[in-house]
């Protein structure tokens, strides 16, 4: 055997070698070119032939491709099996237990002015009060005079009501609400309405567009222990069993007596002078009440002899901001997804 069919035989066998001990594509790609590129083992070899004399070049170059299809062989089959290998390590590494549940896409939650809406409404609902609901542009009497709000009321002010026409508002309180229930059917009366209202003040505690609950009872023998005791179980029932309240008396044009309601702090029970949300008081007012004034059943029609009733108003966001400890009014309107997330 000549010279260089020694070098071409002990270039395959060499290439071979080395395409067996690949351990990556990388290192075959290495032997790929090493041995089969343009300044390749092999290619070299094929070039010297030139060097040989005619007659052997045939043979020489049969031989020459017959060691270069074995190591395109080895090397197609050798990157079959690194390929498997490869995909059978990052397998392994990025295992995937389908068993596990699946990661929950948020898809919306009820706003939290709507979950207390519907909170108060049941708490309520289960000791009779249905809900009952009006229109937001109301009359200038219903909204002001049939709940014995007199003409010269500083409420009637332009600063504190939008008018929209003459003796058309949008209405202040939920009251006329109670006002067309009365109105509309014979006492016993046992109603809640939630709704929209509307006032110029805006600011960290106030919007100029808000939401109220207010509550009206009347029946016969009503009295203000029955106001004291309805307040109490939605006071416990809505911060807790150990929450109590308390009636500070005060003015409203459509109640007599009036009250300003407050429910104990939950947080700190008046031991915590720094206290968030009570400032070190021990007391959080939510609403306000009282017994209705004679005055409204004479408008609705009703004999003040007869019946006897109270009402009780509170702001929905305030009750909201309670539950949940929000500082600023404001958030329950700016519609940031951050904020709603939480609720």
């Amino acid at each position: 055997m000549s010279d260089i069919q020694n070098q071409i035989a002990a270039n395959g066998q060499a290439a071979l070698s080395s395409v067996a001990a690949a351990q990556t594509l990388a290192d075959l790609d290495h032997v790929r070119v090493t041995v089969l590129g343009k300044k390749g083992t092999l290619s070299e070899a094929l070039k010297s032939l030139g060097q040989v004399p005619a007659e052997e070049r045939p043979k020489l170059g049969a031989l020459a491709n017959e060691w270069k299809s074995k190591v395109e062989s080895a090397i197609d089959a050798r990157k079959v099996d690194l390929e498997a290998k490869q995909i059978e390590l990052e397998l392994v590494k990025t295992k995937l237990d389908v068993t596990l549940p699946s990661r929950k896409i948020h898809q919306g939650s009820l706003h939290p002015i709507t979950q207390t809406v519907r909170k108060v409404s049941q708490v309520l609902g289960r000791i009779g009060f249905d809900v009952a609901v009006g229109p937001e542009i109301e009359t200038d009497f219903l909204n002001f005079e049939a709940v014995n709000i007199p003409k010269d009321h500083p409420a009637r002010d332009m600063q504190d009501t939008f008018f929209i026409g003459p003796g058309v508002v949008l209405r202040s309180q939920t009251s006329p609400v109670q006002m067309r229930a009365m109105r509309s059917q014979k006492w016993p009366v046992r109603i809640l309405s939630p709704g929209v209202v509307y006032r110029c003040d805006s600011d960290a505690t106030h919007s100029p567009m808000f939401h109220q609950i207010e509550g009206l009872w009347v029946d016969q023998k009503v009295s203000l222990a029955d106001l004291k005791g309805v307040l109490d179980f939605f006071a416990k029932e809505l911060f807790g069993s150990d929450t109590k309240i308390r009636l500070r008396p005060s003015y409203f044009p459509f109640v007599e007596p009036g009250a300003e309601v407050d429910v104990s702090c939950a947080i700190c029970a008046g031991k915590n002078p720094t206290c968030s949300m009570c400032k070190g008081t021990g007391w959080l007012e939510i609403l306000g009440a009282g017994m209705v004034h004679p005055r409204l059943f004479e408008l609705a029609g009703y004999t003040p002899s007869e019946v006897s009733g109270f009402a009780f108003g509170m702001g929905v966001e305030r009750i909201a901001m309670l539950l949940h400890d929000i500082p600023d009014l404001r958030l329950m309107f700016q519609g940031d997804q951050r904020f709603l997330k939480q609720f």
